[in-house]
C-alpha cells in the first residue's frame, strides 16, 4: 500500500487501486480548478458507499473534487500518523475513538464547534452518546459517521444438529462461574472428530473438528469482540469516568472473573488454544464451518449474510449476565485536518458525509449502521428487503440499558498492547488472569501520572 499517492499527474491518480477521484482533471488544485479534498478511510466494504457520496456531493459542488483513498486498518494508521508527521496529511479522514484523542492533544484536528455553531446542526438527530464522543475541553473534533453494536453469530445447523434451540438463543444467560446457557450451547456445539459433543462423558478435547466457540484474543485494552462485552455484563466498568477518565480498572476482579472463564472454554476443548490458533480469521472459521459461536460486530453482517457463504448463520442477542445484557457501542466520525489549506470546503464535505443526503446512499448499501436515527431506519429495511435478520443490532443500539461505551482517553493507543499482553499471558497460563491484569493496570496508569 502506498503511504500517500503524490500529487504527481491525474492519470496515476485515477489508475492508482487505492484511489477514487470523482473527478480526474488534475492531480493538484490549479487557478480556476477549485480543491481537492483528499479523503481517507480504512474499510472496502465501505468503499461503495462514500464513493457515491462522493459523486452526489461533487455534483452539487463541481469546484470541488474528492479524492478517496482506501488502505487497510493497519497500514491506514501508520501512514496518518506519518503523514501528519511530515505536514503533508489527509484534508479528512475516517476518525476512530482509540487514536482521536492523540490527534486532539496534538492540535492536528480541526475543532468544528464553530461550523456547527454556524450551520446550527441538530445533534440530537444522531444515536444517542455519538455526538459526545468527539468532543473534548469544549472543542468537537468530528462529527458522527456510523455505529455498531455486539451480537452472537452462529451456525443454525450445527446447533439445531446438537438439539440447541434457535429459538432458546435469543435468551442465554451468562455468568463466569458456570457459564449458564451459553456455555451449555457452546458444549452441545463443540463436536470431536467421533461425532461427540462436549457433554459427552467420552468427548475428546484433544482431538475436536469443530469448536463450539471462536474467541478473539487480538482484541486490544477494550475486549469489543468478545471479553469486554461479557465483562461489561459481570459488572466491569473499564475506568473512573468516560470519556477522558484517567483510572483505569482492569485490576478488577470482576473482569479476572471473565477472562479465567474464557481460558476454562480453553481447558475444556471447547474453544481453540491461543498458541494453536489459526492465522485465519475467525469470521473465515465460521464460515468454512471450523466453528459454530462468536461474538461479531454489526459491520460484520455482509460477511455473514454473503450469498456465497455454505454455510447457514444466523445472529442471536448477547447472553444476559449478572449485570444484564450489555453490548459496547462504537461510532466514527469524520475529523478535518488542522493543517488543511481548504478548511471551508473539508467542512462542507464533512458536513455533507454526516448529513441525510450521504448517510441515506450509505444505508442503501446496507454495510453499516449510518449513525443519523433516521438512516439507521432506512438501512434496517434495506436489510430487510435482502432477507437479512439483524434487528439484534438495532434492539441493542435502542436500549439505553444494553449499550456502553467503549473508553475514550488519553494514551489509547498505548494501552491497548499492554492490556492486550496481559490477557494473552494469562490465556497461555502463563499468569494467573489477576495477577497479569494487576500488573497491567499498574502500568496503564502509571502513563497517567
Amino acid at each position: 500500500m502506498k503511504i500517500r499517492h503524490l500529487r504527481a499527474g491525474a492519470a496515476l491518480l485515477c489508475l492508482a487501486a487505492t484511489s477514487t477521484l470523482v473527478s480526474c482533471s488534475g492531480g493538484s488544485d490549479s487557478a480556476g480548478s477549485g480543491a481537492t479534498i483528499d479523503y481517507w478511510l480504512w474499510d472496502d466494504k465501505q468503499l461503495p458507499a462514500y464513493q457515491d457520496c462522493a459523486t452526489a456531493f461533487h455534483k452539487a459542488n463541481p469546484d470541488t473534487t474528492i479524492k478517496i483513498t482506501q488502505t487497510a486498518w493497519a497500514q491506514y494508521w501508520q501512514n496518518l500518523t506519518t503523514q501528519l508527521t511530515s505536514g503533508d496529511a489527509p484534508d479528512v479522514w475516517t476518525n476512530q475513538a482509540s487514536y482521536y484523542p492523540q490527534f486532539a492533544t496534538s492540535n492536528q484536528l480541526l475543532d468544528l464547534q464553530p461550523y456547527v455553531d454556524q450551520d446550527k446542526l441538530d445533534l440530537s438527530a444522531y444515536q444517542a452518546g455519538l455526538a459526545d464522543t468527539w468532543v473534548k475541553d469544549g472543542k468537537r473534533y468530528g462529527l458522527p459517521k456510523d455505529w455498531d453494536t455486539m451480537a452472537l453469530v452462529y451456525n443454525t445447523t450445527m446447533l439445531k444438529k446438537q438439539g440447541v434451540d434457535a429459538a432458546r438463543l435469543a435468551d442465554l444467560t451468562w455468568n463466569p462461574d458456570d457459564g449458564g446457557t451459553l456455555e451449555q450451547a457452546i458444549a452441545k456445539a463443540t463436536v470431536d472428530d467421533q461425532g461427540r459433543n462436549g457433554l459427552d462423558p467420552d468427548f475428546d478435547k484433544n482431538k475436536v473438528k469443530t469448536y463450539g466457540f471462536l474467541p478473539e484474543w487480538a482484541d486490544g485494552s477494550q475486549g469489543q469482540n468478545g471479553w469486554g462485552d461479557l465483562a461489561a455484563a459481570n459488572g466491569f466498568t473499564y475506568l473512573d469516568k468516560n470519556p477522558w477518565g484517567t483510572k483505569y480498572r482492569y485490576d478488577d476482579p470482576k473482569l479476572a472473573a471473565t477472562i479465567g472463564w474464557f481460558k476454562h472454554l480453553i481447558d475444556q476443548g471447547y474453544a481453540p488454544r491461543f498458541d494453536k490458533q489459526s492465522t485465519v480469521a475467525n469470521s473465515e472459521l465460521l464460515t468454512a464451518g471450523k466453528g459454530a459461536i462468536m461474538v461479531a460486530g454489526s459491520w460484520t453482517i455482509p460477511t455473514f449474510t454473503d450469498p456465497k457463504v455454505k454455510q447457514k448463520l444466523a445472529f442471536a442477542p448477547m447472553p444476559t449476565g449478572p449485570s444484564g445484557r450489555k453490548s459496547a457501542i462504537n461510532g466514527l466520525s469524520d475529523a478535518i485536518w488542522a493543517g488543511s489549506a481548504h478548511k471551508d470546503q473539508a467542512w462542507k464535505w464533512v458536513e455533507f458525509l454526516a448529513s441525510p443526503d450521504c448517510q441515506n446512499l450509505v444505508a442503501k448499501h446496507a454495510v453499516v449502521f449510518p449513525a443519523l436515527k433516521s438512516a439507521t431506519e432506512k438501512a434496517l429495511a434495506t436489510h430487510k428487503a435482502k432477507g437479512r435478520d439483524v434487528h439484534v443490532f438495532t434492539d441493542a443500539a435502542a436500549d439505553k440499558n444494553t449499550t456502553f461505551q467503549l473508553p475514550v482517553t488519553e494514551h489509547g493507543t498505548e494501552i491497548g498492547p499492554i492490556v492486550q499482553e496481559a490477557i494473552q499471558s494469562a490465556i497461555l497460563g502463563q499468569k494467573s488472569p489477576a495477577s497479569a491484569l494487576k500488573s497491567a493496570n499498574d502500568k496503564v496508569n502509571g502513563l497517567f501520572k
